[in-house]
């Protein structure tokens, strides 16, 4: 069995254009023979963050809480997908992410961001590495980013245009940076114990 890889997407907009990025990167991991799973902030559909997870009392947790918190302590790594809003990450994912913590413990994270525009949501990105170091992940320095979103793909949902042929040009050493501290970081585990 592949490594077994969650790729998060955070849209909540009728119009989103990044869900077609976050599909192709299920079907590209796929074809590399890892086990892609996506999931959706939008179709999972979190409350604002009240309480996480780790606080309510054992077998109490919402259905689709505990449902999420098994497959994010069974995956190997994470890929997550943002937009870039107003300078910043996306509430929607930052909503869902938030809701967890231990959960995520040393485990790889990749970050893929996109825009409308020619900076491809490079400045969410950064904001996503910080993010996601603070929550326990090694976050892998490959990135990919995607600009001109709205054209980066075909009516087949394959890669077209300049942000698409920057995106499969890129996706190699992605997936393979993100393949390499996938296993190292699985190698370890099965060593020793993380300490906490």
């Amino acid at each position: 069995m592949g490594d077994r890889i969650m790729i998060f997407y955070g849209s909540y907009r009728s119009d989103r254009q990044g869900i077609r990025l976050a599909e192709w990167l299920v079907r590209a991991f796929a074809a590399r023979g890892a086990s892609a799973e996506l999931v959706d902030a939008r179709a999972i559909d979190l409350p604002m963050l009240d309480r996480m997870y780790k606080e309510y009392p054992k077998g109490e947790a919402p259905p689709a809480l505990e449902a999420l918190a098994a497959k994010i302590r069974a995956a190997d790594a994470f890929v997550f997908v943002t937009g870039e809003y107003n300078w910043g990450v996306q509430p929607g994912l930052k909503n869902l992410t938030d809701h967890f913590l231990e959960e995520w413990y040393w485990r790889p994270a990749a970050i893929v961001s996109y825009s409308a525009g020619r900076f491809a949501g490079a400045r969410a990105g950064l904001a996503w590495h910080g993010i996601l170091s603070e929550m326990g992940m090694v976050v892998v320095s490959s990135t990919i980013a995607v600009g001109g979103i709205g054209h980066a793909f075909d009516a087949a949902g394959e890669p077209a245009g300049d942000g698409g042929g920057a995106l499969a040009h890129a996706f190699p050493r992605f997936a393979d940076d993100l393949a390499w501290w996938t296993e190292a970081a699985r190698a370890q585990r099965e060593r020793r114990a993380p300490p906490y």
